[in-house]
């Protein structure tokens, strides 16, 4: 009789122990680069030849003349028939461009940043200067690490972030 209370004693504590194990989330082994982004509005990419951007944040300044690209936007396409409803989507151009600035670290501490350039007829476009905290989001939960990125977004108003 002793052996069966032990036996019973003993399968209790395995299955209360194995349901108080906290649940381990598995977190992606991917991070944002540490860039600034800058997207010039379609309306506003036909006036400008170049972009240069400085940036400082904790007393590092990093700067350079952007490569800008082509921006799109994801645009639905066909799905196969249930049950798998696999679905995919194709890039359209939308007339934006945009660039990065490589900044080899980004923190959340807020960044001071300067646009200048030239515009499409030669001249220099306006000095456009924004001070702005960098987003910290944890898209994949707590137990995550957090990302940063610093988005801005440059038209004929001004520069302003994304």
């Amino acid at each position: 009789m002793r052996r069966f209370w032990f036996a019973v004693a003993l399968i209790s504590t395995a299955a209360l122990g194995s349901g108080c194990q906290p649940q381990v989330t598995a977190c992606p082994a991917i991070a944002a680069a540490p860039v600034v982004s800058l997207t010039l509005t379609a309306s506003y990419v036909p006036s400008v030849k170049a972009v240069h951007l400085k940036a400082c944040q904790d007393g590092k300044c990093h700067e350079a003349d952007l490569k800008m690209r082509s921006g799109s936007v994801s645009v639905p396409a066909s799905c196969t028939p249930q049950p798998a409803g696999a679905c995919s989507s194709v890039a359209s151009p939308d007339g934006t461009k945009y660039g990065y600035l490589q900044m080899g670290s980004l923190t959340a501490s807020p960044i001071q940043a300067e646009v200048t350039g030239t515009a499409a007829d030669g001249t220099p476009l306006p000095t456009r200067a924004l001070d702005f905290t960098p987003t910290v989001a944890q898209p994949w939960g707590g137990q995550c690490p957090a990302t940063i990125t610093a988005s801005l977004l440059l038209d004929a108003m001004g520069l302003r972030q994304q």
